[in-house]
């Protein structure tokens, strides 16, 4: 059966302005046809009529940083070593909460080694054919240097030879993209140099994979930023000229500001001192400041940004992107780019040329909400359908 939605307002993230009085025809799983309401003609008696008068379409959402089998919260990194039918159950749950939250996919960076592969890329396998779950491209485990992170949760290498067949083994486990891990005990050193990152890039290319870094301080992103990788993952400590340099060479940047936003309201709701206490606070609000500022220079130097949560592997849950919107408009994007972000650019960072928009052909992975989300990002909170 066919369905016209009627009456709609639109705001796909593609400019700054909303447009309004749309109708969309959805047959089976695909948009057949958009176009003014006028133009729309009479309905066959077959087709299902919805009037959405009053709400605005919105593409389905793409969460670019996201730990599809962990649940996020205050004691996020506590839950990495729960079973796997414990880490399959969050999974679900995250898929469910996520998909009627108007997110249609995840970039997964980074879950736990299960039978010898990432967990998430067994979930990724099973959601493919199951609308009511978004569709998952995911990485293998994080890829360090030996001793930095629980060996449990992690591939471990301890120079650039094992780093390189560490992003082979990866490509052999069936990884999307390859992530790699680029803080390390030393503040002022990246744990791997520019050259050995760019081994691993090389490597990974020899597969036709990406790779993307986590790096929350200069050094480590520096690095990752010469060494070839495709995006930046928090660059909670980015200044001017490495923003400059990652908008040359075309590198994203995927920020993750709710999940220091998420921490202060932590402040009130739990006693964990990192949260409560006074030292704590004050830590946090600098490091706050210091991300949103970090922002603030990628958006000036022109670098293309995608929006994501680090649910799971952070401390936001599955069904908070449009938190993450909120917080890059408060860093100083302007709405219609904070929505592209969690969008359409989501889609081109995945290179999947579908996600996050709304096109005549194809999937009809789009949810409507109350508000315009151009004007008031708050918006994206009040869904009232999914597609």
């Amino acid at each position: 059966m066919d369905t016209l939605y009627r009456n709609a307002a639109l705001a796909d993230g593609t400019g700054p302005e909303i447009v309004l009085d749309q109708s969309i025809l959805v047959r089976g799983n695909r948009i057949a046809w958009i176009g003014h309401d006028d133009e729309a003609g009479a309905p066959t008696g077959s087709t299902r009529v919805i009037d959405v008068g009053g709400a605005t379409v919105v593409p389905g959402m793409v969460d670019a940083h996201s730990h599809t089998v962990l649940p996020g919260g205050s004691h996020w990194m506590a839950r990495i070593d729960d079973s796997t039918d414990e880490l399959l159950a969050v999974a679900e749950h995250n898929g469910d909460i996520a998909r009627r939250a108007g997110t249609r996919w995840f970039r997964d960076v980074g879950s736990p080694p299960r039978d010898g592969a990432a967990l998430a890329l067994r979930v990724r396998d099973a959601w493919e054919v199951r609308q009511d779950r978004p569709y998952v491209r995911a990485a293998g485990t994080w890829i360090s240097k030996a001793g930095l992170l629980p060996s449990s949760i992690d591939a471990e290498a301890a120079d650039a030879d094992e780093l390189v067949a560490a992003v082979h083994q990866q490509a052999a486990d069936g990884a999307d993209l390859i992530k790699l891990y680029l803080d390390g005990p030393d503040r002022d050193t990246s744990p791997w140099t520019a050259t050995e990152v760019a081994r691993a890039v090389a490597a990974a290319d020899e597969h036709g994979l990406e790779v993307t870094a986590h790096a929350t301080v200069l050094p480590g992103a520096r690095a990752g930023v010469a060494g070839g990788v495709a995006c930046i993952e928090h660059g909670t400590t980015l200044d001017a000229d490495l923003t400059a340099e990652m908008a040359r060479r075309g590198t994203y940047l995927v920020p993750t500001l709710g999940v220091v936003a998420s921490w202060m309201t932590f402040s009130s709701t739990t006693t964990i001192d990192r949260f409560a206490s006074v030292e704590g606070r004050a830590t946090l609000t600098e490091r706050k400041e210091r991300a949103f500022h970090s922002v603030g220079l990628a958006s000036a130097a022109g670098v293309t940004m995608a929006a994501g949560t680090d649910f799971g592997g952070g401390s936001l849950r599955a069904n908070h992107l449009a938190w993450e919107v909120e917080c890059l408009v408060a860093a100083g994007l302007e709405p219609w780019r904070a929505l592209a972000a969690a969008t359409w650019v989501g889609g081109e960072l995945l290179g999947e040329p579908t996600a996050g928009r709304i096109t005549v052909g194809g999937p009809a992975d789009f949810f409507l909400v109350h508000g315009n989300p151009l004007e008031e990002p708050a918006a994206l909170w009040r869904v009232w359908r999914v597609v």
